[in-house]
């Protein structure tokens, strides 16, 4: 190729190319444009440089998206005096931008993102006419320059995600008047956010967002083209009078101030925002007080509104009704109260809705007819002390696992129509004034396990057995079932008060949802934990009932074993086998650990076989239903355990897909499982996903980091889209792996494959997914493929 005198062209990108690139074709002086983007291509970028011996035409130089390594060092590159576009981002460069680069004064676009990058942004920079220049995602220090805010032909500037320091130039010399988009998020910058840019005129994205900004936030009115604007996570004061300044923005979109102590109320200007455009509001813990505005009402264009942990007061405005695109609306941890309005109730496209942590007034009327719930219905009707209508309609939930009415004063007859949800397994009726005989249709609920109905004024004959044996045998088999549990032992309250140091805080391992663990000695010297469940939680002894019969049932290695337990009116408690390396989110997200890749690998393999045994090799299918870091536990030997059962499904014979309510993890569940109550074994599958991503990346899928924007799926996948899986990759690898903070080939590839394999894991649709039986034999292949390579 390098005979090819008369070539100007030469674009190789996106071809899965390897290797080095030959010099021969760096010969060709008659090259313009030379694209060899988004490949494999590897080799120190050094000895590329000393190769540019005879390209003094070329224009534009792209090598991004590959895996040079080394230093940027710029000698013979020089010799090309009309090169104005040099990309190499999402490379895995090392050193300092070497000051050289300020000679090619033709140099208008400059991107060297997603790079390894040190040192300091060179002064002799200030010679080169930039356009654009990006290096975002480097370890680059020190302060940022005043002269790139003195460069007018700037229209982009990109340095979020680094480690600048100190505070932006107060002043500039000419404005910026070619201006679009200043990131400088997620740096260590603070001072204050200098007034100048508002002569930007042309700014399309403003992000000052993770840094330590101080002061107020400037009057932006000028910037009349903003469509992004973001400076959460700083320390800005001086209120939100700011807000009225971008009623001049009809173009913004989103505005997040979250997690600044503005200490302000609400200006009735937000109202002026963009009606046509501005779809989201964030302004998470920013003390903003007083009400919320009448004229929120006029942000038709909405999606989410969220202005949660405040100390906002007064009622909740029914113009919130004119909102008919919002999607979420999170206003907890306030001090809101009167009723919800019924406004609310019209805004058909909202799925996100939080209240709670307010004081609010009590539901007067509920209706719920005519839906597609499933799954258990009115826990909290209790607590609802001014109700005084109810419309169910329930007779269609066929779904429906539990009913509890209990402790109110409903009147008349139990209706029949209770016969048709098939899927009750639970009815509690109890303490109310229900009058008339109870209906002969209950007998065709065949799953109902539990039935009370005293304490009423029910009369008349009590319907056949049929109803009747299979509850009181399944009661008794429960009774025998916390006694004496397959290969487990009785425990007395008194030996678990004596090894757990009456149930002391030294001993506590941990918190869940409905229970507390504490480590434990039996009397014979052996190590436990005891999982004490509060029997004052609505749903912990449903918790208990369940974890207790999956783990009577299953035995597997990689399952947390039970021991025993110990249960009456008032207390229970299971008693597990002890894992002294505790869990795997303590080992991922402690500074004092940090897992390699095989253990790492290792563990995975762990999970999988525990849920390829209990999808696959059980009698019947279980679902955890809840599979994430903190249930992995790790034994003496960093053997990885699947545990806490409280929310399993075990399916019964030829069931493939169930309904539930009971609320998964939030950024693990699968969408089925968010949006429907689906639980399927294939819900596991896609839990497993996000562990899988989890694990490699150090990220939780709740990160601060993501949002509806981009997912930890979304953003790994885009990694490996671009072959640049090294910026998603946990530092602690990097560190650990390799002194120079690279993966080798080898543990690339491996992640790589990993993170390839969750992708099928995370598929939308579940039929679409890869099952256990699937993902174990994968696994062992990269396994295999690892250790060889070792």
């Amino acid at each position: 190729m390098g005979n090819l005198s008369p070539l100007e062209i030469l674009s190789i990108e996106s071809s899965s190319l390897t290797g080095n690139v030959p010099s021969s074709i760096l010969n060709i002086s008659s090259l313009k444009i030379l694209n060899l983007a988004n490949n494999s291509l590897s080799g120190s970028i050094s000895v590329l440089d000393n190769t540019f011996f005879n390209l003094p035409k070329l224009e534009q130089l792209h090598l991004d998206q590959n895996h040079f390594t080394g230093q940027i060092v710029s000698t013979n590159i020089l010799r090309s005096k009309k090169l104005w576009l040099i990309s190499l981002e999402y490379n895995k460069l090392t050193g300092s931008i070497p000051k050289q680069l300020g000679n090619l004064t033709s140099v208008k676009i400059l991107y060297m993102g997603f790079n390894y990058l040190t040192g300091e942004i060179p002064r002799e920079l200030v010679a080169i006419r930039l356009v654009e220049f990006d290096a975002i995602q480097n370890f680059l220090s020190g302060s940022i320059p005043s002269f790139i805010f003195n460069i007018s032909t700037l229209g982009g500037l990109s340095l979020s995600y680094n480690h600048f320091s100190g505070s932006l130039p107060s002043i500039m010399g000419p404005s910026l008047p070619n201006l679009e988009w200043l990131l400088l998020s997620h740096n260590m910058l603070s001072g204050l956010i200098p007034s100048f840019i508002n002569n930007a005129s042309k700014l399309i994205e403003l992000s000052f967002s993770n840094n330590s900004f101080s002061g107020s936030v400037p009057n932006f009115g000028n910037l009349r083209l903003l469509q992004k604007l973001g400076f959460w996570g700083n320390n800005l004061t001086g209120g939100l009078g700011f807000l009225s300044s971008l009623t001049t923005c009809q173009y913004l979109q989103t505005l997040d101030i979250s997690n600044n102590p503005l200490n302000d109320i609400l200006p009735t200007s937000i109202g002026n925002l963009s009606s046509t455009y501005f779809q989201w509001f964030g302004a998470t813990k920013c003390n903003i007080k007083g009400f919320i505005p009448l004229e929120i009402g006029n942000l038709s264009s909405l999606l989410s509104l969220i202005v949660n942990k405040n100390e906002l007061i007064g009622f909740i405005p029914s113009t919130i009704g004119k909102l008919k695109r919002l999607q979420r609306m999170i206003l907890n941890g306030n001090r809101l109260e009167g009723h919800i309005p019924l406004d609310l109730c019209q805004i058909t496209n909202l799925g996100d809705l939080h209240l709670g942590d307010n004081m609010l007034t009590d539901l007067v009327t509920l209706i719920l007819s005519s839906n597609y719930f499933s799954g258990q219905l009115l826990s909290g009707i209790g607590s609802l002390a001014a109700i005084n209508q109810v419309d169910l309609s329930i007779e269609g939930c066929r779904g429906l696992e539990t009913l509890s009415l209990a402790n109110n004063e409903f009147e008349g007859s139990i209706p029949g129509s209770l016969g048709n949800v098939r899927g009750l397994s639970k009815l509690d009726l109890s303490n109310n004034k229900l009058s008339g005989s109870i209906p002969k249709s209950l007998e065709n609920l065949r799953f109902l396990v539990y039935f009370n109905v005293s304490y009423n004024r029910l009369e008349g004959e009590i319907p056949t057995t049929d109803l009747l044996l299979p509850l009181l045998l399944n009661h008794l088999f429960q009774i025998l079932l916390y006694v004496v549990l397959q290969d487990s032992r009785r425990i007395s309250h008194r030996e678990l008060l004596q090894g757990t140091k009456s149930f002391s805080e030294t001993n506590l391992l941990g918190r869940g949802s409905f229970c507390s663990v504490f480590k434990g000695t039996l009397f014979d010297g052996l190590n436990v934990a005891v999982k004490v469940f509060n029997l004052q939680l609505e749903g912990a002894a449903k918790s208990f009932d369940t974890e207790s019969e999956i783990l009577s049932t299953v035995r597997h290695k990689n399952l947390v074993r039970i021991i025993g337990c110990c249960s009456n009116l008032e207390f229970k408690a299971l008693i597990l086998a002890y894992m002294p390396n505790g869990s795997l989110e303590k080992w991922l997200y402690s500074d004092n650990y940090c897992l390699n890749v095989i253990q790492r690998l290792k563990i995975i393999i762990d999970v999988a076989l525990a849920l390829e045994y209990l999808h696959h090799g059980h009698t019947f299918p279980v679902v955890h239903c809840d599979i994430k870091p903190s249930n992995v536990l790790l034994d003496e030997d960093m053997t990885a355990h699947v545990g806490d059962f409280g929310i399993a499904k075990l399916f019964d014979e030829g069931e493939v897909v169930i309904q539930t309510k009971t609320l998964a993890t939030i950024g693990y569940a699968s969408p089925e499982y968010g949006s429907e109550g689906r639980v399927s074994t294939n819900g596991d599958v896609y839990s497993y996903g996000v562990v899988l991503l989890e694990i490699f990346t150090r990220k939780k899928p709740t990160d601060d980091m993501f949002s509806e924007y981009i997912s930890l799926k979304d953003w790994v996948s885009r990694a490996l889209q671009e072959n640049a899986i090294i910026r998603v990759v946990d530092p602690c690898l990097l560190a650990s792996e390799d002194q120079d903070q690279h993966f080798s080939i080898k543990e690339e590839h491996c992640v790589s494959s990993i993170f390839g394999l969750a992708m099928k894991c995370l598929a939308v649709s579940p039929k679409e997914r890869i099952n256990m039986i699937e993902t174990v034999a994968s696994l062992q292949k990269i396994k295999a493929q690892f250790q060889a390579s070792h």
